[in-house]
């Protein structure tokens, strides 16, 4: 059996482009007892990917010259030789980026030490929402203001890129936790989502103020309790500067630099996390992965109750996965960028 899967052709200098990455295709091994063969419905694309793009240690290894890259996706399971699952059962597993993915059963993923394969539910919840609300990104979100910062009712919570996978899923939560919510996005497309789907107090469009620290603090007039930073740069010297005493930052992601030639620069402002004791503390979802089912639990039942509602900008075929990894760093999507494989069966 013949499979199509993205190698990592080179490595990009900057922004990807589709020249750093090979379409190929290969052949399948016949499966061995405990394996399973899943055809992929939908694949991720994150932020985190660009990082391993580089040949550097980091949280997570890099990806290697010549091979598949890989990432969540969900797909349906078309043979098994693993007691635990049955043709037709829809899974989430760690080998995007191509068309088939053969997984073990019983097997632990090396680069994220989760199990390689977990059975999802897809009766009342959509296969691709596991990518996203339900998924990695939501539960960054979750962790980011609950376990991080520890939101409080009644706080002004601001979120930089409220209209991705995480910010959108952080805007909704901080407001079902009663907390007055204000976000950036860049454009103004995603500011109207955000203030008239999303229902959250405030949204500013980035790309068109003339002065982003005003264009804040007019928003956020008693000031900033809690900052869930997913983009760096000027954005969070101007959120320092409205930031309340005693405030809380969650660094989530710092997109801004990720494609950056030259060192990042940190803050202009820093000494503000001095004066004002600030709290800034990064974290990687995986530290809370111990807490998964508390939040997916969480979740569903606030999508039963029709209090959470999500985006997906959606690209078709294996052949379009680099296109939808650049389309992040050039602000293409709103809610999560997703690659959809085949129709559900």
């Amino acid at each position: 059996m013949k499979s199509r899967e993205i190698h990592l052709r080179k490595r990009p200098a900057g922004i990807p482009t589709e020249d750093n990455f090979a379409l190929v295709t290969v052949d399948l091994p016949a499966l061995q007892d405990g394996e399973v063969l899943v055809q992929n419905l939908w694949m991720s694309v994150d932020p985190y990917m660009r990082g391993r793009m580089d040949d550097i240690e980091s949280y997570i290894p890099p990806f290697q010259l010549g091979e598949a890259l890989d990432g969540d996706a969900v797909g349906r399971v078309i043979e098994s030789k693993h007691s635990d699952y049955q043709v037709g059962d829809r899974v989430h597993h760690l080998k995007g980026w191509r068309e088939y993915a053969i997984c073990c059963g019983d097997g632990l993923d090396e680069v994220m030490h989760k199990p390689e394969l977990t059975k999802i539910d897809t009766t009342a919840i959509p296969a691709s929402a596991y990518l996203g609300v339900i998924g990695m990104p939501g539960r960054t979100a979750y962790a980011g203001l609950e376990y991080v910062a520890k939101i409080l009712p009644g706080e002004t919570v601001y979120i930089s890129g409220a209209a991705g996978a995480v910010g959108s899923a952080a805007s909704q939560i901080a407001k079902l936790k009663g907390c007055r919510v204000v976000g950036s996005a860049g454009s103004n497309e995603k500011v109207d989502w955000l203030l008239n789907e999303l229902g959250i107090d405030a949204a500013i469009n980035y790309k068109t103020v003339d002065n982003i620290e005003l264009a804040i603090a007019e928003a956020c007039p008693h000031g900033i309790d809690v900052y869930f930073e997913n983009v760096g740069g000027p954005q969070m010297d101007a959120v320092l500067n409205v930031m309340n005493d005693f405030g809380r930052i969650a660094l989530c992601g710092l997109i801004s630099d990720y494609n950056t030639m030259e060192s990042a620069v940190g803050p202009k402002n820093f000494a503000q996390i001095l004066t004002k004791s600030l709290m800034v503390k990064g974290f990687i979802v995986t530290e809370f992965d111990a807490r998964a089912g508390e939040y997916e639990k969480q979740m569903a039942q606030w999508i039963a109750e029709g209090k959470i509602k999500w985006r997906e900008t959606v690209l078709n075929g294996i052949e379009s996965a680099p296109q939808a990894l650049i389309g992040l760093f050039k602000g293409t999507n709103c809610g999560k960028m997703l690659v959809k494989f085949s129709e559900e069966t």
